[in-house]
Parts: C-alpha cells; sequence; structure tokens
C-alpha cells in the first residue's frame, strides 16, 4: 500500500467504482426476472468460470489449479465456495423477490460481522468504540425483529455467508481472480445440477416446490428475448469486472480509507430498493436502521481513529 498522492486516487478510484457497480446490481438482476433465481446462479457460476479461466490461462496464471494439491488449502477454497454461492443465490433471489432493502441491510451489518470474526479468530482485539458499534447494531437487528415480527434472516444470512467467506480469503494467499476461479471451478458441478432442476408454484401458488425436470426445465429459456440471453451471457464479466477493481484499489488504499468507501455498496443497493423498486418500508422501520447506520458512522470512526494512532506511532 502506497502513501503517495497519486496512487491513492487510483486506489480510492478504483475502490468506488468497485463499490458502485455492485451497488447497481439490483438493476441487472432485476432484468433477469423472468428467469429462475437458482438458474441465474447457476449460470452466474459457470460464466464466471469462463470469464476468469480465461483471463488467468491467458495470463499464464496456475496458482489457482495448484492449489488443489494442498489439501488444507483446497479444503479452505471449498468452504469458501459454498459460502459464496449461499451468498449469491440468496442475494440473487432477495432482490428479485422484493426484498433489496433488506438485503441492503445485510451489507451495512456485513462489517460489524467481520470485526466480531477477527475477535474469535484472529484474536483482534476491538476499541470500545468498536464494541459499542456492535453493541448498537445487535439492538438494531433485535429493534427490526420486533417491529416486523419476523426475525431478519435475508439480512443476517448475507452479512454473516460475506463475513466467513471474507475470513476464509484471508486464510488464502491466492489473489481475488486466483481465489474465484478456483471456487468456480469448484462450484461448476454444482450450478450444472441445478439447472436440471425448476422451481413451481403448487396448490393455488400457496406453495412453491423444487423439482427435478432435466433439460425440459429449460424450454422457458427458448422463448426469452435475445436482449435476455445476452444479459444472462454478461453475468461472468459483470461478476468479475468489480473483483478486479476492488483488487486494485485494496492494494493502494488504507483500511480506514476502504472501510468508508465500502458503504456506498449497501446505501445506493437502499435506494433503489426504495426509490427504484417502491418496496415497502414503513416509517417505524427507520429507527431500526437508524441504530444499524449510528453503528456504521462509529465504526468507520473508530477505524480514522486507528489510523491516526498507528501514524502517531510510527
Amino acid at each position: 500500500m502506497s502513501n503517495n498522492p497519486t496512487s491513492l486516487n487510483k486506489g480510492i478510484f478504483f475502490a468506488l467504482l468497485s463499490y458502485i457497480l455492485w451497488g447497481l446490481f439490483p438493476l441487472y438482476w432485476k432484468l433477469l426476472i423472468e428467469i429462475d433465481s437458482l438458474h441465474i446462479l447457476s449460470f452466474r457460476i459457470l460464466f464466471s468460470l469462463v470469464v476468469v479461466g480465461i483471463v488467468l490461462l491467458v495470463s499464464k496464471n496456475s496458482a489457482w489449479l495448484t492449489a488443489f494439491k494442498e489439501p488444507k488449502k483446497a479444503g479452505i477454497l471449498f468452504l469458501a465456495a459454498l459460502f459464496l454461492c449461499s451468498n449469491w443465490g440468496l442475494y440473487i433471489w432477495a432482490v428479485n423477490s422484493g426484498h433489496t432493502i433488506e438485503a441492503s441491510l445485510g451489507y451495512f451489518i456485513n462489517p460489524l460481522v467481520s470485526v466480531v470474526l477477527g475477535l474469535l479468530f484472529f484474536k483482534e482485539r476491538l476499541s470500545i468504540l468498536q464494541w459499542v458499534a456492535v453493541g448498537i447494531a445487535f439492538a438494531g437487528v433485535l429493534l427490526l425483529t420486533l417491529l416486523s415480527g419476523t426475525f431478519p434472516w435475508i439480512s443476517l444470512i448475507l452479512a454473516f455467508t460475506f463475513g466467513f467467506y471474507g475470513l476464509l480469503k484471508k486464510k488464502l494467499s491466492l489473489s481475488a481472480l486466483e481465489s474465484l476461479g478456483a471456487e468456480t471451478l469448484i462450484s461448476a458441478p454444482f450450478g450444472i445440477l441445478v439447472l436440471m432442476f425448476t422451481i413451481r408454484s403448487i396448490h393455488n401458488e400457496t406453495e412453491t416446490a423444487i423439482v427435478f425436470s432435466g433439460l425440459q426445465g429449460l424450454n422457458y429459456l427458448s422463448v426469452l428475448p435475445l436482449q435476455t440471453w445476452l444479459l444472462l451471457a454478461l453475468c461472468g464479466f459483470v461478476s468479475t469486472v468489480p473483483l478486479y477493481f476492488f483488487a486494485k484499489g485494496i492494494k493502494l488504499l488504507p483500511l480506514s480509507t476502504l472501510g468508508f468507501t465500502q458503504f456506498i455498496c449497501p446505501t445506493l443497493q437502499f435506494l433503489l430498493g426504495l426509490l427504484v423498486f417502491g418496496e415497502d418500508f414503513p416509517l417505524r422501520y427507520f429507527t431500526a436502521f437508524g441504530f444499524i447506520w449510528t453503528a456504521v458512522i462509529i465504526y468507520i470512526v473508530s477505524l480514522r481513529i486507528k489510523e491516526k494512532v498507528s501514524k502517531k506511532v510510527l
């Protein structure tokens, strides 16, 4: 990481670009709403493997393949693939089922989950402000549960799956693209298998079931317009580009700056859900979200203080 102003500006540019693209993802998934969410996930896995695989092969990078020779590293990659697919699949379903705001809450909570995971698995110490942020976030989730009468499972599963995914990535000595290549390679058989299943409504659309339909279950894709097929084919490109920008940005930015910019993504997701998709958001929910946003602000301040203290020590 460089302190050169030019490098920092480049880092900020790449980080902002990656988070803005991620924040606009709901618009892209909505364009594919005619396709089963599980099928979208499958195509995303397979097309991401194609795109990343080509990039890595052209650059003669074989680290993502040789990683499987080490049992411990291979095990971590399998777990990372599991968390990544769970996160991707739930997020796509959430957006196309009218739960974009709940999904955005998950990514507001995620950095705080990462703080706790760092405490548990890497013996990292929390400052007083970070403990306060975690406590306020917990209170916000509890309040949201009480106000809505339902457990915010979408938000928490997204936060924890991405949190554990980040935890596992920290244990790998692979770049972002190398890791994604290995994870999508692991997930490819699952993606192919899922394409053999279809989600169907039964009992007057009061229940849903996942049934094995074989290739016949994909017949509905043949009647989709060309533009939908083109958008579906771009899944891999859309998934890889922001990750590439993020990998470039993270090498050039201090942690505190990165911690600040990452909240652009869920903010955009929240605004899309509220203003563009017109999702229901009762005013009383602002109280619960206020707790979460306050926790986020306190978390950002704690990172700023930590950075200043580190500079004084140096």
